[in-house]
């Protein structure tokens, strides 16, 4: 398993998340405004049903741990890192590979935002039991692993009655179904060669770069389980922003003519991110 993590922080610091067509590729020089401002302009687009007047204001409880400690695990370039510095958070943030960590921290120093960013592997976080008030990852820990232990770690630094929330990939989804297993495992024949993780991996994230190390959806009765394991309280929530894109694939000229009032159901049911969140017992 070790070798598998240390591919994994290696993947991911020759291409980290630029929020691009490509992994790592941004027309930006890293680290300036720029390229901050670039990034974060996609990535708030591609989750724009999740923001109220405030970036992701809708999932986010910025109000309540206002003053409070939070920790975000996998920080990537660091954009909801500084979205909750901004709120008046105390921001503790670690990623596993250390581009990640220089860009967050040059994030925060080009801001004039105070966080305590460094390099940390999920499974084994450098924090006592019970630290932090809120405690968050998106769309980090279905790239771990070992997800069962990335989860009881996430909540072992989470105090007593403190918040979390957890983004995954969703097995159950369009885009899973569709694009992966039918279109990539059947019809490409990928599945005669490549286990389920394997085709997971290849072509859940990063398809264009042929595949990271690892990469596994999970369902919401195996995240439920999880962390209930963990001795939280879980509601889970199906997000489906990428819901249009996969329809302009399988119904081409039409995918893009279905009224919202039609798509928002398969969405809320079938979208590509699972968002689990509640409080530790």
């Amino acid at each position: 398993m070790s070798e598998v993590v240390g591919q994994v922080r290696e993947w991911w610091a020759e291409h980290p998340m630029t929020y691009g067509d490509v992994h790592g590729r941004s027309a930006e020089l890293p680290g300036t405004p720029a390229f901050f401002a670039d990034l974060d302009a996609r990535f708030l687009e591609w989750n724009r049903p999740l923001h109220g007047e405030r970036p992701f204001e809708r999932i986010f409880p910025y109000d309540r741990h206002r003053g409070g400690r939070v920790l975000e695990v996998g920080c990537g370039m660091g954009t909801m890192a500084a979205c909750w510095a901004r709120q008046g958070a105390r921001v503790s943030a670690v990623d596993l590979n250390p581009v990640a960590v220089a860009q967050t921290q040059r994030r925060f120093e080009l801001l004039g935002l105070e966080g305590d960013v460094r390099q940390a592997d999920a499974r084994r976080l450098p924090f006592d039991d019970g630290t932090f008030d809120y405690v968050w990852s998106w769309g980090v820990l279905h790239h771990s692993p070992d997800l069962s232990q990335s989860l009881r770690e996430l909540l072992r630094v989470t105090r007593p009655g403190g918040g979390y929330g957890v983004m995954v990939y969703h097995r159950r989804s369009l885009l899973h179904w569709y694009m992966t297993r039918y279109v990539e495992g059947f019809l490409h024949m990928e599945g005669r060669f490549l286990s389920d993780v394997e085709l997971a991996s290849r072509y859940g994230d990063a398809a264009r770069e042929e595949g990271n190390p690892h990469t596994w959806p999970v369902t919401r009765s195996e995240l439920r389980a999880l962390l209930s394991a963990g001795g939280a309280s879980v509601d889970i929530r199906v997000l489906g922003t990428d819901l249009d894109s996969v329809l302009r694939l399988m119904l081409p000229g039409l995918g893009d003519l279905l009224p919202v009032r039609l798509k928002k159901p398969w969405a809320r049911r079938f979208g590509w991110s699972l968002w689990a969140h509640g409080h530790r017992r």
